[in-house]
């Protein structure tokens, strides 16, 4: 059974963000902390933190994906090429491209997945 206590979908959804963001407990050991807001069908929505300095590994996303910040800016890896993305703007990356995320200064993004759909 899943420890999520809330709906991760329904036809209509309201966030607060600020709200989302305060009920994140902190960045873990790692420098990353997550919520996961909307989970429906092959779409997923993703509330990211991460602290000063904080990196992820290069890894890979069945789906494209979307990052939008909405505090502090990341730095995107992708096949060499290094993109600064802040509050503002979004990130558009297609599915399967390794990647790796990283924050200088620290940031609170909105992360999009939508999800390959599963083989039969």
């Amino acid at each position: 059974m899943s420890p999520v206590d809330r709906p991760l979908a329904d036809d209509v959804m309201v966030f607060d963000l600020k709200h989302e963001r305060d009920r994140i407990a902190g960045p873990a050991p790692d420098g990353r902390g997550a919520r996961t807001l909307l989970k429906t069908g092959l779409l997923r929505v993703t509330m990211v933190v991460l602290a000063p300095g904080a990196t992820t590994a290069e890894h890979r996303a069945d789906g494209p994906i979307t990052i939008q910040p909405l505090q502090g800016q990341i730095r995107f890896t992708a096949e060499s090429v290094v993109r600064e993305v802040g509050p503002g703007q979004m990130l558009c990356a297609g599915p399967g491209i390794p990647h790796a995320v990283a924050s200088a200064e620290g940031a609170v993004s909105l992360l999009t997945i939508v999800k390959a759909p599963e083989r039969p």
